[in-house]
């Protein structure tokens, strides 16, 4: 592998100085920029981190102000990306520079000793900001790597991810390491992209991709077998008196731990069992005035949602009724539960 990979750091560099991409993250090296943006662009994808990361970035301009934000804020900042834990360990890190005199780790071990921070996120510091010759392999370069070799070893393999980068690091330009380690990222991301449709007519590397040379380029990459999603019905209540909006904290340990949620019950329940819940919960409904089918994607579950909007004469129930002014300006919902707003209260959430 060692000897073919040789020549991808002399096709590379020269592409990338001519075709990336001016990201809002790639206007500096600064560890702390670079660090929040590989946490965001986890499983998200880039036009939808860009308004994120320049949003969270103005309101939380360095580390030290990210380790003493309120949980609030910081929640609501992360508001609609998912995953919330990453925001969870990127203050628990934040604090840990801090404590440590507020510079980061110039190391991939020192790196990987913060939390939330793995291989891939390690070598990406590593190697953008200090230049080390750390390769950050994900998805992306795990596809190029994978049809330039033309190698069926599956991808979503641990042993492919080690292997693939223990190979790249012996041909890391000194000097160059933060361009290699992005020229990569790259050529996944614009050119030699997933479900089986790579662009080769612009690929800088075309001519000596084995799967190209044998027009195999949409067999690769391998896959292992996928499991299958747990689907879960689940009864949403948007629970209205007045302008306020019932909500509850979710449990501290789990999905979504810690987070505000619309109430809601496992099952699907008809109606007039939405109703007697309410009646149950002492809310006084007066009516029924919306029902909503939703679905919400997990990585390894699905909700299938019914919601009903029930009008109610009084508050109560144990729940926080939030307010309009509390809804914009914090107590953030997960999409899950967002996608049942109003439209115009969506906007709101979302500015």
């Amino acid at each position: 592998m060692n000897e073919r990979l040789k020549i991808l750091p002399e096709r590379l560099l020269p592409w990338f100085a001519a075709h990336a991409r001016p990201l809002p993250w790639r206007k500096d090296r600064d560890p702390y920029r670079v660090w929040v943006s590989e946490i965001m662009l986890q499983q998200t994808r880039v036009e939808a981190v860009k308004n994120y990361y320049d949003r969270f970035l103005l309101a939380l301009p360095d580390v030290l102000a990210l380790a003493n934000a309120p949980e609030e804020k910081l929640m609501k900042l992360w508001e609609g990306l998912g995953y919330y834990s990453r925001a969870r360990n990127l203050q628990k890190a934040a604090k840990q520079v801090a404590q440590a005199g507020g510079a980061f780790p110039d190391t991939r071990e020192g790196l990987l000793a913060l939390p939330g921070v793995g291989e891939y996120t390690a070598g990406a510091v590593a190697s953008i900001c200090f230049d080390r010759p750390c390769a950050a392999v994900d998805g992306n370069v795990l596809r190029v790597l994978s049809r330039f070799l033309a190698d069926p070893t599956p991808i979503d393999s641990p042993a492919c991810k080690r292997q693939a980068r223990e190979a790249l690091e012996t041909v890391y330009p000194r000097g160059r390491c933060g361009d290699f380690t992005q020229a990569l990222m790259e050529l996944g991301a614009t050119v030699c992209l997933p479900n089986g449709a790579p662009d080769c007519g612009v690929c800088p590397l075309a001519k000596d991709c084995l799967a190209h040379r044998r027009g195999a380029q949409r067999d690769y990459p391998k896959k292992g077998a996928k499991k299958a999603r747990r689907a879960e019905e689940r009864t949403v209540f948007l629970l209205r008196c007045g302008d306020a909006l019932a909500m509850e904290k979710r449990p501290e340990k789990g999905l979504l731990a810690g987070l505000w949620q619309l109430p809601n019950l496992p099952g699907r329940l008809t109606p007039q069992e939405a109703v007697d819940t309410a009646e149950q919960w002492g809310l006084c409904p007066a009516a029924l005035t919306a029902e909503l089918h939703k679905t919400h994607i997990f990585t390894h579950m699905e909700w299938n949602m019914t919601g009903y909007e029930i009008r109610c004469a009084r508050e109560g129930g144990g729940f926080f009724w939030a307010t309009k002014t509390d809804r914009r300006e914090g107590y953030a919902l997960p999409t899950a539960f967002r996608q049942f707003l109003f439209p115009e209260e969506r906007e709101e959430r979302e500015k």
